[in-house]
């Protein structure tokens, strides 16, 4: 930040040079110390009034995580991202770094699960880990949806059910019982706790905070057919996401991770409520083309909430 400079100090500066030129014409014997006075005076103002050449480096902030982090199909694309990976330029990392004028590294990549922080996602694209050294200070993330392909299976497997009864029923809890939030607690889990534990081990000096999900559908009263699940399975899927992002929470929790939390905050803003108000995008009516992912307006609320949490602001 630029050092703010107050004008008044040198208040009445007309009438301050008319009496030094008056103190100079009268008595040479004070000249040079006069002008020596007005040096070092001089050589202050100049000092307060230029910008700090030790001004602080920008913070070095690594974004990584899946598609909720790249705001998929959120235009514009990120130039600078592998195709594959469908990055915004207005993902959450790109609106955070912004607003505290960090220098940003942005991994994130859609369809990314946490192997993907170890191992190559796609051909050119490195492991997201290899970002992260120990001069990073600040690394978000959100992970965990797409391991074992359970939540988003379980949103495409309960769309399917949903249109094969005409949105009656619940086909889909019917069909698959407890499985989902099994492999969520058994498998996503501790993959979780390992990926966080090895973000902390390549940047132990970053503040490092992952993301909660922001909700998908409501409580208990759908949107069926923009969101084609049926009536029954709207708490179902609500429930699932639930057990994911709690599984986040308890991974964050045991690596000494900061966890962001949506729950409260995303209510409301789900994919059954009007543009400008959703932040996640249905399968009909969408203005994005990649669907059930966040909107503009949800990245821009998730930036607003982890800066919060993270005491950017």
């Amino acid at each position: 930040m630029r050092p703010s400079v107050r004008r008044t100090a040198c208040g009445g500066g007309g009438h301050v040079r008319s009496d030094f030129r008056l103190n100079v014409v009268s008595n040479k014997s004070v000249r040079p110390r006069v002008f020596a006075s007005f040096v070092a005076v001089a050589a202050v103002v100049g000092f307060i009034a230029a910008p700090a050449s030790d001004a602080r480096t920008p913070l070095r902030y690594v974004g990584m995580g899946d598609s909720y982090s790249a705001a998929s199909g959120v235009l514009p694309p990120d130039p600078a991202a592998p195709p594959n990976c469908l990055r915004s330029s207005l993902n959450y990392p790109h609106v955070i770094a912004t607003e505290i004028g960090a220098d940003l590294t942005d991994v994130t990549c859609g369809a990314a699960e946490t192997k993907d922080f170890f191992t190559s996602q796609y051909d050119g694209v490195p492991p997201q880990l290899d970002a992260l050294s120990k001069s990073t200070r600040l690394v978000t993330m959100t992970i965990g949806g797409n391991d074992n392909g359970v939540f988003i299976n379980a949103v495409l497997s309960c769309g399917t059910a949903g249109l094969s009864t005409a949105g009656q029923g619940s086909p889909c809890k019917d069909q698959y019982g407890s499985s989902f939030k099994d492999t969520i607690r058994t498998k996503t889990y501790p993959a979780l706790v390992k990926a966080l534990k090895a973000v902390h081990e390549r940047a132990p000096q970053a503040k490092v905070a992952i993301l909660g999900y922001p909700w998908i559908m409501p409580r208990a009263v759908g949107c069926f057919p923009t969101m084609p699940i049926a009536e029954g399975d709207v708490p179902y899927v609500h429930g699932i996401q639930w057990t994911l992002n709690d599984a986040v929470r308890r991974a964050a929790a045991a690596t000494g991770t900061v966890y962001v939390n949506f729950n409260k905050t995303s209510r409301g803003h789900d994919a059954c409520q009007p543009i400008g108000v959703r932040w996640i995008e249905p399968v009909l009516t969408t203005t994005n083309p990649v669907v059930v992912h966040p909107n503009a307006l949800g990245e821009a609320k998730m930036a607003a909430g982890t800066m919060n949490v993270l005491g950017l602001r």
